[in-house]
């Protein structure tokens, strides 16, 4: 998918992200960025989501035009984040272009409700995943269903 044509890109990834690839991420928004990605999707969860959300704010300046959604599963989900990640929260949330909120209240299902928000609503997906059996799994067999390009920073072949 290189036509240039504006696309929306989600993030999804494990919370136990530990800024391995940050500078990877990066060049990948960049790439992105060039390649048409003006619309950023993340669901907002500790570790890649947060980290991927705050490449996107980084390289604003550079990537004019560029949009972050934030896609918050339900209102209280930051309330057991750590204090330093809740205010890694706060600032993505008050940078974000849009903020789409699916559920007032937890529920049973929402953290999938929310991974099939991200790949209904966006045309490629990059992901930090070392476990296919986990939320993020599921997101990347999602899009790859929809035939959505998967880029994952972590094992490019794991799925």
């Amino acid at each position: 998918m290189k036509n240039h044509l504006p696309c929306r890109i989600a993030f999804t990834g494990h919370q136990t992200y530990d800024g391995a690839v940050a500078m990877g991420l990066r060049d990948t928004v960049r790439r992105l960025w060039h390649e048409g990605g003006r619309t950023f999707l993340s669901g907002m969860a500790r570790g890649f989501d947060l980290a991927a959300a705050e490449a996107v704010l980084e390289l604003r300046g550079e990537c004019a035009g560029s949009r972050l959604v934030a896609v918050v599963p339900y209102e209280g989900q930051a309330e057991e984040y750590s204090q330093e990640d809740r205010a890694r929260y706060d600032r993505v949330l008050k940078a974000a272009d849009e903020v789409v909120v699916l559920e007032r209240e937890y529920s049973k299902g929402v953290f999938f409700r929310r991974n099939d928000y991200l790949v209904d609503n966006a045309d490629r997906v990059v992901a930090w995943c070392v476990r296919p059996k986990s939320g993020t799994g599921y997101t990347i067999k999602r899009a790859r269903s929809q035939r959505k390009e998967v880029i994952n920073l972590m094992f490019p072949s794991l799925f």
